[in-house]
């Protein structure tokens, strides 16, 4: 730690003001200023609570979580505002020192909460003002260094999962000679009426994989089907979502509930075969019910699937997606690594620049 810092409690260098409730009456979609809750952004209004540029920080609910904001604002009832002499600190030094202090860890209850006791016991060192300025300088410039850093990263890795989705569909698209359109009941056998569906409150730990609509939910003491299936969701907000596989392949010994059609297949080229092209498509036109999304049995024998009738080029083309899978997945771990990296990046700056450690670009 370099000369000149002072040792201080958050105390004696901020006050954490409560917010205020705010009628909903007086909240409007296109008001003039920001209305903070917990975590963020809530609403707007044509109302302000407080007219200097400030930190709201979470206070119930979204405990500890910061939010800078640089105009006039209403902090509602769940968040604290910062106040603080503006002689002595910078508002964006302030935010990057709450933002190491870690402030979530203090909170505490079922509905998380902070007293602000215990954040302003909480002990930092503070450089001069000018420091500070110099120390937000660095930061800042980094920041942005970084925050591009990351918009191509995550541009890249949509891109990859794109480029993926896109093949894929190129790929049945073709239906080159020897392709035949038909449903589901003329490929698999349907073996719904076999599922048994157990109770949380029965089920026992065991050592064989429980399935319900979006894969493996738990672990059983006994099974009811063997060998190679592929599960479809029947019911759940991923239908409409897509935020997890709607098939799925299960092989070994295992039990499925009713939230999960199984349908199986005489071989395995052909059940990868359709896992792959029911990936590829909109199934909306086959779903019944927006609040509780359900993909029932006689829907799902519906869907017209266009495939092969030579078992050997089914091989192919699941070869072909399974190579262009493994480079997608490979392009995307780089990219999520890089952004890891980067938010690591962010952590070593802020930890330099709070032991007295940060130097300049040119230094």
């Amino acid at each position: 730690m370099k000369n000149g810092w002072k040792e201080k409690t958050v105390g004696e260098i901020l006050q954490l003001e409560y917010g205020k409730p705010l009628d909903d009456s007086d909240r409007k979609p296109d008001g003039r200023f920001p209305v903070y809750g917990a975590n963020g952004e809530k609403a707007r209004s044509d109302k302000f609570y407080h007219e200097k540029p400030s930190i709201i920080v979470g206070r119930k609910g979204s405990a500890g979580e910061i939010n800078l904001t640089e105009k006039k604002f209403w902090p509602l009832d769940v968040s604290y505002f910062v106040t603080f002499d503006e002689q002595q600190y910078d508002l964006r030094f302030l935010y990057y020192l709450l933002t190491t202090l870690d402030l979530p860890k203090l909170a505490k209850g079922v509905k998380p909460g902070i007293n602000r006791n215990e954040v302003y016991s909480q002990r930092t060192k503070v450089p001069s003002l000018p420091e500070q300025q110099r120390i937000v300088g660095v930061l800042n410039g980094a920041f942005e260094a970084i925050a591009t850093a990351k918009a191509n990263a995550e541009k890249n890795l949509l891109n990859a999962r794109a480029l993926f989705a896109s093949e894929r569909q190129t790929l049945f698209a073709r239906r080159d000679e020897g392709w035949s359109e038909k449903t589901l009941d003329q490929i698999a056998v349907n073996l719904d009426s076999k599922r048994v569906p157990i109770t949380k409150s029965v089920r026992a730990s065991g050592k064989y994989p429980y399935y319900g609509a979006s894969g493996i939910v738990d672990y059983v003491a006994d099974y009811i089907f063997e060998g190679d299936m592929l599960l479809i969701s029947e019911d759940g907000a991923n239908l409409l979502a897509r935020s997890t596989p709607i098939a799925f392949p299960a092989s070994g010994k295992y039990w499925v509930n009713n939230h999960a059609h199984i349908l199986k297949f005489e071989n395995m080229a052909t059940q990868q075969f359709v896992e792959n092209y029911l990936e590829s498509i909109k199934l909306d036109e086959y779903i019944t019910g927006a609040a509780q999304p359900k993909l029932n049995q006689k829907a799902l024998n519906s869907i017209p699937i266009p495939i092969p009738t030579s078992i050997e080029t089914q091989r192919k083309v699941v070869a072909s997606l399974t190579s262009l899978c493994t480079e997608t997945e490979r392009l995307a771990s780089i990219y999520e690594r890089k952004l890891a990296a980067l938010e690591e990046l962010k952590k070593s700056l802020l930890h330099h620049a709070f032991t007295g450690q940060l130097r300049n670009y040119h230094e």
